[in-house]
């Protein structure tokens, strides 16, 4: 009797191993978003940039009307406007008071309201929420009623037409906002630094002024840049309490090109983009220690 062994049979071919999934990495946008967001980005920044290079186009024109023409401006483009404006303007002397004015109000303003943010932030004096809250409430008042008050307050004493008055009322208006964007920085500053200052014997101002002042330089850069930027084109107030034409700012100097029956729109251009240049050439220097003080900060704490 013959026994026949069966042999298994072979083992079918392995098949290929599958290829695994492409999984994008999380946060990871597709090309398409991608492309989206850019094209959004792009239109975002003509549209904020268009008013800009339509001043500057118009500013090129040699005529008064010609911004209701702009196709025959490109046929004479001139820099005749700009060369009237600095010459034969008081351009330099509007410069010169709006620089002035501008300036000590974003060194003072920024300096007492660092001190106010402080004093809330660090010290629980009787008060201290009713001062902020205060503080709040004047901002919610419209410069068309300051006017009248403020008119009266610098008459009486002796401050209209003066730099001094001028000066306080733009202190009044900067340093409430400044004081509450300083208070919410200052919240975010360790106080064990205040407490090593105490056991080095450094006195409160002195730590404030060695230590934490330092320490808030990108709060302090935010708060001086909205002070520079809306007092160097301000125009109710200081068209209200300047009254000499020596003593006009950028801004007010700027409304001499439009009376009743005429607007030189065309100096006004021109006028305008010279008034743009400071403010972008300090945007640049307080974004530049805006950084500094970012990882100053950092490598600090």
């Amino acid at each position: 009797m013959t026994t026949t062994t069966e042999r298994p049979a072979p083992a079918a071919a392995a098949a290929p191993a599958a290829r695994p999934a492409k999984f994008r990495p999380r946060g990871e946008s597709s090309p398409l978003s991608k492309a989206l967001s850019h094209g959004v980005l792009i239109l975002a920044s003509l549209i904020a940039l268009f008013p800009i290079g339509w001043i500057l186009f118009v500013s090129l024109g040699p005529d008064k009307t010609d911004y209701l023409h702009p196709g025959q401006i490109l046929d004479k483009l001139t820099l005749s406007n700009y060369q009237h404006v600095l010459g034969d303007t008081d351009f330099f002397t509007w410069f010169g008071n709006a620089l002035l004015v501008s300036g000590i109000t974003t060194v003072f303003g920024v300096l007492l309201a660092a001190t106010t943010g402080y004093a809330v932030s660090r010290m629980k004096f009787p008060g201290h929420k009713p001062l902020m809250w205060s503080l709040l409430v004047t901002q919610m008042f419209p410069i068309a009623v300051l006017i009248v008050p403020m008119y009266t307050m610098l008459s009486e004493l002796n401050l209209l037409d003066s730099y001094t008055g001028l000066i306080l009322v733009y202190s009044t208006t900067t340093v409430p906002y400044c004081a509450w964007l300083l208070k919410g920085y200052f919240d975010t500053i360790p106080v064990e630094i205040d407490e090593a200052g105490r056991v080095d014997g450094l006195s409160p101002f002195g730590t404030f002024w060695r230590l934490v002042l330092p320490l808030a330089r990108p709060g302090l850069a935010v708060a001086a840049f909205y002070s520079f930027l809306t007092y160097w084109a301000e125009v109710p107030f200081a068209s209200t309490f300047m009254l000499s034409s020596d003593k006009y700012t950028l801004a007010v100097g700027l409304q001499t090109f439009v009376s009743e029956h005429d607007a030189q729109w065309n100096l006004m251009a021109a006028t305008a983009v010279l008034i743009a240049i400071p403010s972008a050439a300090f945007f640049y220097l307080v974004q530049r220690h805006l950084v500094t003080g970012l990882t100053a900060g950092a490598s600090k704490s």
